[in-house]
């Protein structure tokens, strides 16, 4: 399959540059898988489109503040984007310009001490500290990775910190957020449990690969980089017994989505995973564990959309986003959401 043929066009000012008032002020388009029929709806509306009994999974990695302004030795400004620990006090991480980071480089970052010692073959470069750790320096001069398609990414604003971010994170290490979960509020959870909803959570680590195009001319030739995931067995026994119950599986994101998929084994079941998710879901993919999905409305020709559109189906994947551009609904990590049922 050819990946020009998951492009769409958008007008630039749909792409959301900032959260909506309030978490679950966004939109929500549903879409229905057996009929193809779209509705317009609000994201409060979930608990009312969600049925009792459905299991809802969740990612609950945290976003970790990974984007460092640096300056080299001649005062030249560096962007850092630390991606994850590779060893005691080395990082990968992703950088703006090359040029000004090749190996052996010295940069200086907030009094920090910063050298370049390698660069991997997809072009990050290993950075070690040599007044302290990298993990620190994070902690105090760190700022929220946003992604580039928003205006400010290198100067987030104070609401960013919050709202670039779920409500239910819990373990750092994620470089973006998984964006389907920045809608909910603890109001929505509440309401969603009060109609027999129940909630399970899984990591996975959301890597730098969101921010990369497809560059393969085909579908079959894109193969994503691992991220790190894992399934806790709670919610394995959770996912399978809702199956098993013929009750749903509404997974929240293309992220959770990936993390589950990868831990079906060959028995059709969820088994308890901890370790590198590696699948690339793509058109053609028979899903296991997902019976509806929550998401955001992402980039053209984007893995993302790829997996989407293996989903609910290219035709229906790309009349949703064509309804979603003529009724102006906001795009990409701040914008509004898409219910797919089945």
């Amino acid at each position: 399959m050819d990946v020009a043929d998951f492009d769409y066009g958008l007008p630039p000012e749909l792409i959301a540059q900032a959260p909506a008032e309030a978490r679950d002020a966004s939109r929500l388009l549903v879409v229905d898988r057996a009929t193809g029929t779209l509705a317009d709806h609000a994201f409060r509306d979930l608990p009312a489109l969600l049925r009792p009994g459905d299991c809802l999974v969740v990612n609950d990695s945290r976003v970790i503040p990974a984007r460092v302004l640096a300056e080299d030795v001649d005062g030249r400004s560096v962007e850092l984007l630390f991606v994850e620990a590779v060893s005691d006090g080395a990082w990968r991480a992703l950088v703006r310009p090359g040029r000004r980071c090749r190996t052996g480089a010295q940069l200086r970052a907030s009094g920090a001490r910063l050298r370049v010692i390698g660069v991997d073959p997809d072009g990050a470069r290993v950075i070690v500290r040599e007044n302290g750790t990298i993990a620190a320096l994070l902690d105090a001069h760190g700022v929220p990775p946003l992604p580039p398609y928003i205006a400010r990414h290198a100067k987030p604003a104070p609401e960013d910190w919050e709202r670039y971010q779920t409500v239910y994170a819990q373990a750092p290490g994620s470089v973006a957020a998984p964006t389907a979960g920045l809608h909910f509020t603890e109001a929505t959870l509440s309401s969603l449990r009060a109609v027999g909803v129940e909630a399970h959570a899984l990591t996975l680590h959301v890597g730098p690969a969101t921010f990369r195009p497809v560059t393969s001319p085909t579908v079959e030739g894109h193969v994503i980089p691992a991220e790190r995931a894992v399934v806790p067995a709670a919610t394995a026994t959770a996912v399978n017994r809702a199956r098993a119950e013929s009750r749903r599986v509404v997974v929240v994101g293309t992220t959770t989505t990936r993390a589950l998929e990868s831990a079906v084994g060959a028995d059709g079941r969820v088994a308890a995973f901890d370790g590198d998710a590696a699948l690339t879901i793509r058109p053609g993919h028979r899903f296991r564990a997902v019976d509806a999905l929550l998401t955001n409305f992402h980039l053209p020709r984007s893995s993302l959309l790829l997996l989407v559109s293996a989903y609910a189906g290219r035709d229906l994947t790309l009349r949703a986003y064509r309804h979603a551009v003529a009724a102006a609904y906001r795009f990409y990590s701040y914008g509004d959401a898409m219910f797919i049922d089945n």
